[in-house]
């Protein structure tokens, strides 16, 4: 495993459109141990391949819970509505509040390439919704209800 470069906001690569992984090869593995070593580095809870410079439809997730995986994730269910303040590893130091939906339904394939589902509320849909964004080239900016403001005294 190795730690990976993160793309801050001003990368254009994070506003491009993901392609979908066509096959869970050994460098598709290589690249979720990798993105997960990166996550946890910076002390994220979310990491999407686009964030180390990788067009693929792949994300990390760990709000506390596990390390989740989803390659070629799409949301097909969701419900309600919560507002809460996001950050982003993109864009470190800042935070602003967003509305997303309080449940989530993925459906994605693990890393053997197995479909799964995972149902998500609260924090975790917020990631799930956060991170899938990020592979249709939007940024929580893009969705936020205010001016993104500077917190931590600049460190994520």
């Amino acid at each position: 495993m190795a730690k990976r470069k993160i793309r801050i906001s001003t990368d254009e690569i994070l506003r491009k459109k993901c392609r979908p992984v066509a096959a869970i090869t050994p460098n598709v593995i290589t690249l979720l141990d990798d993105m997960a070593e990166t996550m946890y580095a910076a002390n994220g809870v979310g990491l999407a391949a686009p964030q180390v410079g990788i067009l693929k439809r792949i994300v990390v997730i760990d709000v506390g819970t596990g390390l989740i995986e989803l390659i070629n994730p799409e949301i097909v269910e969701s419900s309600g509505s919560q507002v809460c303040d996001e950050g982003c590893l993109s864009i470190p130091g800042y935070s602003a509040p967003v509305e997303r939906p309080e449940y989530v339904k993925v459906k994605a394939l693990n890393r053997k390439g197995e479909e799964i589902i995972v149902e998500g509320r609260e924090l975790l849909a917020i990631a799930l919704c956060h991170e899938t964004d990020h592979l249709d080239g939007i940024l929580y900016i893009d969705k936020a209800l205010e001016e993104p403001v500077l917190v931590n005294g600049g460190k994520q």
